[in-house]
């Protein structure tokens, strides 16, 4: 006979931590001028890491996304 699994808990059971992004920590608004730290949520390629791979918070990742397309127009990031 076929062994039986232990049921799956729902992840709201689970008691964890949502990852932090280490890059964001003291940033409040990010925006073109900070090309450096923009620099660090793209990648060889040119594509924006998401957050869940980054850490970064709905809100943050629109700022992100927002500042690397506009730095992509003034042609300092790719």
């Amino acid at each position: 006979m076929r062994e039986r699994r232990k049921p799956r808990t729902a992840r709201k059971d689970r008691d964890f931590q949502r990852k932090r992004s280490r890059h964001l920590e003291e940033v409040t608004d990010i925006g073109v001028q900070d090309y450096d730290l923009l620099r660090k949520f793209v990648t060889e390629h040119g594509k924006i890491i998401p957050a869940r791979l980054t850490g970064a918070t709905a809100k943050q990742q629109r700022q992100i996304k927002r500042g690397v397309r506009r730095a992509r127009v003034m042609g300092l990031i790719p």
